[in-house]
């Protein structure tokens, strides 16, 4: 999964309600359709909270997992939101954290049943659940497939027992292979997690790595420079760093080690073997909507005058309680638009493959000559290119992914 549920500084607000009418009203933008639509399911418990991790998760501490409260106070803020998604299918299904796994596979069976006595799924819909190799015991993740989940994606961070213990996993290199094996008898599609730039790796270290991820055979493997968010524990007591000429030269590598395996590099951060690329992900880098539900879920969702976002409470006691009385949005806003031209590319950039130019028009509502100056400036600088109607980043864009975003910013335009 990308990192779309960070926290923010906020304290839980107020909650908003809002009736139907209110999104519906007159706007600025002239949506002609609205874009396919997630689900995107938070499940915020961790059994330890990881010193980079900048999400919404919290420790379990000596507490027990409040499943069926959590999982009917789910159900009640799906069912709050439906007159937002009336009438749309939903198209895939990311249940995320925290660590999902911790939740029994009886219990993801019972979220599943809820999700699609409320809204359509449509047929073979991708359902995936994150877990960590620390949280597994043999045959759950069958039971997890036997629910309904398609897709596994698998925290395993590192296989080097050394930079385990410096990122704060609560799993060894062992079980962790033992995770991934597992999934792959489970699973016809699955993804292996890796991070690199770690504190003292070394170019032989993360060849290691990447070596062992590979043997293992994922369909999809997800690789994330490690990089110092603020209100982390690494934020307070920051780790040596990867110089930036080492941390190219071990993109480089991962970029060879993965193509010579048949993984083709689609997105920034993202290999996946033909047909394997992760349908709920591409959505996102698509500006498609995704409503989120769970303590802390972030939502997109598109109207026909206005795309809005929205913010549930992130604690999980106070989400619970607020979304079992229906009420526990606390953010809602539209995105102005002179912001929807950077928050498009921000996302479509991010595709190796790049983008064709009408869907920026109906994605967003508003007409092409809103990119123009940054379109015309990024060729100037060698980072985009241009094919008609096609846009894609150069190898330069790719390589200077944020220097090329930051050319649709509102100011920069």
């Amino acid at each position: 999964m990308i990192p779309i549920q960070p926290e923010t500084p906020l304290t839980d607000a107020p909650v908003i309600t809002r009736d139907i009418q209110h999104y519906m009203r007159p706007g600025t933008l002239q949506l002609q359709t609205l874009p396919p639509l997630s689900l995107y399911v938070h499940l915020p418990w961790c059994l330890k909270k990881c010193p980079y991790c900048d999400f919404n998760s919290h420790e379990l501490h000596a507490a027990e997992l409040p499943e069926q409260r959590y999982i009917d106070a789910l159900m009640a803020d799906l069912e709050a939101a439906l007159p937002l998604i009336w009438g749309r299918s939903v198209q895939t299904v990311f249940i995320g954290g925290g660590t999902p796994s911790l939740f029994s596979p009886q219990a993801i069976d019972q979220l599943l049943a809820g999700i699609r006595a409320r809204v359509r799924l449509a047929p073979n819909a991708e359902i995936t659940l994150e877990a960590n190799p620390g949280t597994f015991e043999k045959d759950r993740f069958k039971a997890y497939r036997a629910a309904g989940v398609t897709r596994l994606s698998v925290g395993v961070q590192s296989f080097n027992d050394d930079f385990l213990r410096a990122l704060g996993r609560v799993h060894d290199r062992a079980q962790a292979i033992a995770a991934v094996e597992e999934a792959a008898q489970a699973f016809d599609t699955f993804n292996l997690d890796l991070m690199y730039a770690l504190p003292g790796q070394t170019l032989d270290l993360l060849r290691t790595d990447v070596a062992t991820a590979l043997a293992l055979a994922p369909r999809h493997l997800s690789i994330y420079h490690l990089t110092i968010e603020p209100n982390t524990f690494f934020a307070k007591f920051p780790p040596p760093a990867v110089d930036d000429d080492l941390a190219a030269d071990m993109l480089d590598l991962i970029t060879d080690m993965t193509g010579a395996a048949g993984l083709q590099r689609y997105e920034v951060s993202a290999y996946a073997r033909p047909g394997h690329a992760s349908v709920h992900n591409m959505n996102y880098w698509q500006f498609g909507d995704y409503l989120g539900i769970g303590a802390g879920a972030h939502s997109k969702l598109s109207f026909a005058h206005r795309v809005v976002r929205q913010v549930r409470a992130r604690n999980p006691a106070l989400y619970m309680t607020q979304a079992l009385a229906g009420q526990c949005v606390v953010q809602d806003v539209d995105v102005k638009r002179g912001e929807l031209p950077f928050e498009f590319m921000l996302n479509a950039l991010r595709l190796a493959g790049g983008f064709d130019l009408p869907l920026f028009a109906e994605r967003t509502g508003m007409p092409l000559s809103a990119l123009q100056a940054g379109l015309k400036q990024a060729q100037l600088q060698g980072l985009l290119m241009v094919e008609g109607t096609h846009v894609q980043p150069s190898a330069r864009g790719f390589d200077f992914l944020n220097d090329l975003q930051a050319l649709f910013l509102p100011a920069a335009r």
